[in-house]
C-alpha cells in the first residue's frame, strides 16, 4: 500500500468540506492527470507520483477556455508543482492556481485526499 500526502492549502478545510469520491487511484496515470465530472464541473485530477502528491484543479484553461488541463504536463518550478496547458503551454501552480509566468490568468484548485486507495476531491 502506497502512502500519499493529502494536499490542502494553508487553511485546513478537511473538517468543513464535502468530499466527493472521484475514483480509484488506478484510474489516474502516474505523473499525469485525468478528468472527472462532478455535477456540471470538469475537474482535472493529477497523480504527481514523482512527488508522492495529488492535486486537483478546474479542467478549463482560462487562456483559450478549453477543457484540457487534465491532459497537460505536470512538473515543478522550484518546489512548486505546476501543470502546463497542452495547447498553449500556459503554466499554473497546482498549489495556488496562479499563472507561473506572471500573467493574470488563474485556475481554481481543490483539496485532495486519498483514503483506502480512493481519491476524494474537497468541494
Amino acid at each position: 500500500m502506497e502512502l500519499r500526502k493529502e494536499v490542502k492549502d494553508d487553511n485546513d478545510f478537511a473538517e468543513t468540506l464535502n468530499w466527493y469520491k472521484a475514483a480509484h487511484i488506478s484510474q489516474f496515470p502516474n505523473n499525469g492527470g485525468a478528468c472527472i465530472k462532478y455535477q456540471d464541473q470538469q475537474i482535472a485530477v493529477f497523480n504527481f507520483s514523482r512527488r508522492n502528491e495529488w492535486y486537483a484543479c478546474q479542467n478549463m484553461c482560462p487562456h483559450k477556455m478549453q477543457m484540457v488541463l487534465s491532459r497537460g504536463m505536470v512538473g515543478s518550478q522550484g518546489s512548486d508543482p505546476k501543470v502546463a496547458c497542452p495547447f498553449h503551454k500556459k503554466t499554473f501552480s497546482l498549489k495556488t492556481g496562479s499563472c507561473t509566468t506572471g500573467e493574470e490568468y488563474a485556475i481554481r484548485i481543490y483539496p485532495v485526499k486519498v483514503e483506502n486507495d480512493y481519491v476524494f476531491i474537497g468541494l
